[in-house]
């Protein structure tokens, strides 16, 4: 991984892109993604929580780097979701769990174009893996927060569904109210983060199957609560001219934000924690894979030469606002 990016940063390949930092529709939001990381770092072993806390500025504010990175990778796409109900109806039976076994059937193109997110997690996780087992420090740093942005994508329902911005029954907008006006309204005032511990997963193939399908079943619970409770509300009052991180405008008024999370009796919460919990148990996963490797040395490591100049250029370009941190791993598939 990083003999590849600073081969690409030494002959000036990597490419800079300007994105606009506005949370967009197809994930968690900034604000969730990065919560999601932070929480996870402290549901880690002794053995790995030094390193991690050492980090956590990093592992949290990298954990949207797929976000920004979306548009200037045409494969980053696919990553994020997965529509189900393409394949039919709940379990989707249809559809092989298996990789190669979904290729043989149903093509990679076809595959890609309906989404790959329970696959993409695994390929994270097998690449984690390797990194710790190279003690390959930046790599396990950027693939420890991107892994967790993909984890947490595989639990948000609409990601596994076709309607996933609500474009196919006129409730456009409701993919960004449920996962970043709710959590932005409510996480840090009246949400509980305590969770206990992260735990090792004897068949991570089957977990995160296990998570999106959980998805999909709760999707058209997400639709259907929405198109209810706006029937209750009159147009001026389903939205209004609210702060929002420091600035005035229009969004989903609080009244009608925080009736819809009541009416989903706390669903949104409940996939939040669960996918801080995830997140923790994938990072545990892989470092058990690894063989546990000695992480709290690595975390009184200085960064290499090849390292810090990778590290320098992300640092830069991230306060700039814009993303240097397109390397030749972010292209590749399986």
């Amino acid at each position: 991984f990083l003999t590849h990016f600073v081969f690409m940063l030494r002959k000036g390949f990597i490419l800079l892109t300007f994105l606009c930092l506005t949370a967009p529709a197809f994930s968690w939001g900034f604000f969730a993604h990065k919560r999601i990381n932070r929480y996870a770092v402290f549901l880690l072993p002794p053995e790995m929580l030094l390193f991690y806390k050492k980090n956590l500025l990093l592992i949290e504010e990298h954990a949207v780097d797929p976000d920004k990175r979306r548009y200037a990778v045409k494969e980053e796409g696919p990553r994020h979701f997965i529509d189900l109900d393409h394949y039919g109806k709940y379990p989707f039976l249809s559809l092989p769990r298996k990789w190669n076994d979904a290729v043989t059937q149903c093509s990679e193109d076809s595959l890609n174009r309906y989404g790959i997110v329970p696959w993409w997690v695994q390929v994270m996780l097998s690449r984690l893996t390797e990194a710790m087992r190279k003690n390959e420090v930046l790599a396990i740093l950027k693939l420890s927060a991107e892994i967790g942005h993909y984890i947490a994508d595989a639990h948000v329902p609409l990601h596994a569904s076709s309607n996933h911005n609500g474009q196919k029954t006129g409730q456009q907008g409701i993919h960004g109210f449920w996962e970043s006006r709710i959590p932005e309204l409510l996480a840090d005032e009246q949400w509980d983060f305590v969770l206990g511990k992260g735990t090792y997963l004897e068949d991570p193939s089957s977990f995160i199957w296990q998570r999106i399908l959980q998805s999909a079943a709760a999707a058209d619970t997400v639709l259907k609560t929405e198109k209810w409770l706006t029937s209750k509300f009159a147009p001026d009052k389903k939205f209004a001219f609210e702060e929002r991180n420091g600035t005035v405008s229009q969004q989903y008024a609080s009244s009608f934000s925080i009736t819809y999370d009541r009416l989903l009796r706390g669903m949104v919460e409940r996939r939040m924690r669960e996918s801080i919990k995830a997140v923790a148990s994938f990072w545990i996963t892989a470092w058990v894979q690894a063989g546990q490797p000695d992480l709290v040395s690595l975390s009184n490591r200085p960064f290499s030469p090849d390292e810090k100049t990778a590290f320098e250029l992300l640092q830069k370009e991230w306060n700039n606002d814009r993303l240097a941190y397109i390397c030749p791993d972010d292209h590749a598939q399986f």
